[in-house]
């Protein structure tokens, strides 16, 4: 007997099967922690917001119906959604403590034994990404890192899939004008050749 479909997993987490859910970490855990770090350039944030993101698919499971009968789409698009929420939250945190009177303190941070060298990479990658409009950076992120499909991400971003080759296009060419020496990202559509401007 053939492994079991996300679909089947998820109407067997539906019907109270813990395990059936555990399937489906196991399987989707890994995909989802790279693209919250790939979005977050911290290891330990990715973990946490990847433990975010299934809890509120356990949460939701029931309320969930999956599109062709693949999760890892509907996943990457609740990471994008916890990544936005966190984002939000830090914005707010970050104008009330503007509003509290200034102390120094010193920064522990600094000191700590260094960066590792991925983190560093990717920091500077996402400084060159965040000159992108958000909506961009999303289907970039979806298509390039996560490796997913057109209707892959148009899932995961609830858009037509006319919407997610137009963003993933208006992006690329973005990156072109902000770094002529950066390297053609990969195509959202596995085996389908890029265009060369």
């Amino acid at each position: 007997m053939g492994q079991a479909t996300d679909d089947d997993l998820w109407r067997r987490a539906v019907d109270g099967e813990p395990d059936a859910f555990g399937a489906l970490f196991e399987r989707h855990a890994r995909a989802v922690y790279n693209h919250l770090f790939r979005r977050t350039a911290d290891w330990a944030l990715a973990e946490d917001l990847t433990s975010v993101v299934f809890l509120e698919a356990w949460r939701r499971r029931a309320d969930v119906r999956l599109e062709r009968e693949l999760a890892l789409p509907w996943l990457l698009g609740v990471a994008t959604n916890v990544l936005r929420n966190r984002r939000r939250l830090q914005r707010r945190h970050r104008a009330a403590l503007a509003r509290l009177p200034r102390e120094h303190a010193h920064d522990f941070a600094d000191d700590a034994n260094g960066r590792l060298d991925d983190v560093r990479q990717m920091q500077t990658v996402l400084r060159a990404i965040a000159k992108l409009p958000r909506r961009e950076q999303d289907v970039l992120a979806l298509c390039a890192w996560a490796e997913l499909s057109y209707a892959e991400a148009a899932v995961a971003l609830g858009v037509p899939v006319g919407t997610v080759r137009s963003r993933l296009s208006r992006a690329r060419a973005r990156i072109r004008e902000l770094s002529p020496a950066h390297e053609h990202e990969p195509d959202c559509e596995p085996g389908v050749p890029t265009q060369e401007a």
